[in-house]
């Protein structure tokens, strides 16, 4: 079997908010909060007349990657992949700024509230700032990447965010109403698992549409698609195991994460190098 084919063909990519209330229904609710993490500094970044949170770690002066939570909140799974990739070679600098403002949602209906009450315009800012932040502390070149959310966001960040320099995206395309993709002024990687079912925002006709926008942007791309893979199939601590078999994602191929974390570290060592 070949893991991460490169995908070709095009199809409409419908709206997130479509997406997301045909598959699940929001509930508002209390949520928890982000809990303090002594692997990570904190830091307050102001942009325009709004400061957040966001947490950083890595190697300093090392080029930065902002990176984005998936729709729970900044939790453990987002601390885990933002940790990694610190680890990767040539070594970075990464940053995740706090999209929810302290809040992290427990289960599928709090995640569901929590990104249907989303700016994504604001979190759009929230990058640029978060981008800025890291190049005035050391970071020569930065990156973006995500996962679910946080992916459709790393490709709307590429497009309207000059401070972002390459960008990597999990298993996420921005609404069309955010950010067209064909726009983008730089490279994005982006990666998708065959089985993924959330249809028209990361399952193949998804994939396939962004591959087609990408090639008429006319800069560099690259869109994998991993056989057997279904969303979110970079979550492989246990507790992020235990969550997708609770929504039904039973599937576990470590020979595909261990693909997508090397083309992605490629891709960043290539255009983050001073």
């Amino acid at each position: 079997m070949v893991l991460g084919r490169v995908i070709t063909a095009a199809q409409p990519v419908a709206r997130l908010s479509v997406i997301a209330s045909a598959r699940l229904r929001a509930r508002a609710m209390a949520c928890s909060a982000v809990v303090p993490d002594s692997r990570f500094q904190k830091v307050q970044i102001r942009r325009e007349d709004a400061t957040f949170d966001a947490y950083v770690a890595g190697k300093e002066n090392a080029p930065g990657i902002v990176v984005l939570q998936e729709w729970w909140g900044v939790d453990f799974e987002v601390k885990n992949n933002a940790l990694k990739i610190a680890s990767l070679e040539p070594g970075f600098k990464v940053l995740i700024p706090d999209l929810y403002r302290g809040k992290v949602g427990l289960d599928v209906a709090e995640a569901q509230h929590l990104m249907e009450g989303l700016d994504w315009q604001g979190a759009v800012k929230d990058i640029q700032a978060s981008a800025e932040w890291l190049k005035a502390n050391g970071s020569q070149k930065v990156g973006v990447t995500g996962f679910c959310m946080g992916g459709a966001l790393s490709i709307a960040s590429a497009v309207l965010v000059p401070a972002v320099d390459a960008a990597v995206a999990f298993y996420g395309v921005p609404p069309p109403e955010l950010a067209d993709p064909s726009l983008t002024k730089a490279p994005i990687q982006a990666h998708f698992g065959e089985l993924d079912s959330f249809v028209g925002f990361s399952d193949i006709t998804a994939a396939e549409a962004l591959e087609e926008k990408l090639r008429s942007a006319g800069v560099p791309s690259e869109v994998y698609l991993y056989p057997g893979c279904s969303h979110a199939f970079l979550n492989v601590s246990e507790e992020g195991v235990k969550r997708r078999k609770g929504m039904g994602l039973a599937d576990e191929d470590p020979e595909a994460v261990k693909l997508a974390w090397s083309r992605f570290s490629s891709w960043m060592g290539k255009y983050l190098s001073p």
